[in-house]
């Protein structure tokens, strides 16, 4: 990695060059989490299998995902951020291709569920917020929007494309396609990604050259790293509110429209490539919406924009079951002002825990909070199946997950905010 930093001859900070290579680990990351969403009908058609059945599935992979990132953010303070992420993509790799194999319903849980979802859950939002606060002292907010837009830029590459060849080719094709593009993440990691600034002989980007050198090796095990930040930080009422927000945001996103928004366009007429295109279109609005949010994060105050951005995406969730029976500017409408909105919460969400809880625990903290949000994706991507299973529509769906943002929004208003201490009366 020196030859890198000697090629790049100090024309700019390493830094960026390391935020290019996380950004395409997590677009390949973000595109293996949408495949299961264009598989679903083909399943469905193929096996006989139920959209309860594959929500299942689905909803283990969502759950897993979530629950890796605290431990993935302590095995990249023991062990380095490079062994990690290597050995993750190794097995989301192997993982995809062995679904190709898959015949029965068990086997989609074991591989799309258990390792493609723990596998996923380290090149996650946690690695973005280890990345951000190691590599950046200055415009953390911007850096984080840029990573967390990945997410939206990988449907917008893949969902496309692989709903073009699960019509064309089906599902097994889908598979390999992906399995591939997460193998091509590896040399980069390897061979790009040094595990800190010293490293490269740097301080973080805008740190001052007198700052003290702030040291991020430890010699504790991850597990203890993990569960001991847990019980410091669930005995404070913030770590609540930022858990159960994105509890919530997590249900209202990926959980819901991510997993069953191509499959509610079937149920009104339309294929899986024009669902998917839907989807990718949101993805364009939400790659501005969110680094927008990352700046605006560096200049607002962020129990602010939450409010906004929670309860702008409760309406536009209530909103849905109307759009497909507008002729043109429907579902249009519909992408425009739910893409703009998707995950742009994730940077104020770090601001605000990075505030409370520092620099160095913040990573780990975040790595919580986001087991939250997969946790909501996954009581959404299995309840909508449900509810879907047994009512045949997802109105019901839609405007449960509507109110719960509205929720949301007020509860975001209490983090980090001081408890009012009563001014003693004067006689």
């Amino acid at each position: 990695m020196n030859w890198a930093a000697r090629l790049i001859g100090g024309r700019f900070h390493y830094g960026w060059l390391t935020v290019a290579v996380v950004f395409l680990v997590l677009l390949a990351a973000a595109g293996t989490r949408a495949t299961p969403s264009v598989m679903m009908v083909p399943l469905e058609h193929q096996f006989g299998w139920s959209r309860a059945t594959i929500s299942l599935a689905i909803s283990v992979n969502i759950a897993l995902y979530g629950l890796m990132g605290p431990f993935a953010a302590a095995a990249m303070q023991r062990f380095g951020i490079r062994p990690t992420l290597l050995v993750a993509l190794g097995t989301m790799a192997a993982g995809v291709g062995l679904s190709s194999l898959m015949t029965q319903p068990w086997q989609m849980v074991l591989v799309w569920g258990v390792m493609v979802g723990g596998a996923t859950g380290v090149a996650a939002l946690s690695l973005s917020a280890t990345v951000v606060t190691r590599w950046f002292t200055t415009r953390r907010g911007f850096v984080m929007g840029i990573l967390t837009a990945s997410s939206a830029t990988g449907q917008l590459v893949f969902l496309p494309m692989l709903a073009a060849i699960a019509e064309h080719y089906g599902w097994r094709q889908v598979v390999w396609v992906v399995a591939l593009a997460a193998a091509v993440v590896i040399p980069l990691v390897a061979f790009l990604l040094p595990e800190r600034p010293a490293d490269m002989q740097l301080r973080p980007y805008g740190e001052p050259h007198d700052a003290p050198v702030a040291s991020t090796v430890t010699r504790q095990n991850p597990l203890a790293i993990a569960f001991g930040t847990l019980a410091t930080a669930s005995k404070t009422r913030d770590f609540w509110l930022l858990f159960f927000s994105f509890f919530i945001c997590g249900a209202s996103t990926n959980g819901y429209v991510g997993t069953h928004l191509i499959a509610m366009c079937g149920d009104y007429g339309m294929n899986e490539v024009q669902g998917a295109s839907l989807l990718a279109a949101m993805g364009i609005f939400d790659l501005f919406g969110t680094t927008l949010s990352g700046w605006l994060s560096d200049r607002f105050n962020s129990r602010v924009l939450l409010f906004w951005y929670y309860g702008l995406r409760g309406l536009s969730l209530m909103y849905l079951p109307h759009a497909f029976g507008i002729d043109f500017f429907g579902l249009p409408l519909f992408a425009v002002f739910y893409g703009l909105d998707w995950i742009a919460t994730v940077p104020p969400t770090v601001r605000l825990a990075t505030d409370v809880y520092g620099k160095e625990s913040a990573p780990v903290v975040f790595g919580w909070v986001v087991a939250g949000h997969q946790l909501g994706a996954a009581f959404a991507a299995l309840g909508a199946g449900m509810l879907r299973a047994s009512l045949g529509t997802y109105t019901v769906a839609s405007m449960i997950s509507g109110g719960l943002c509205l929720v949301a929004a007020l509860i975001v208003l209490r983090i980090n905010r001081p408890e009012k201490v009563p001014q003693p009366q004067t006689v």
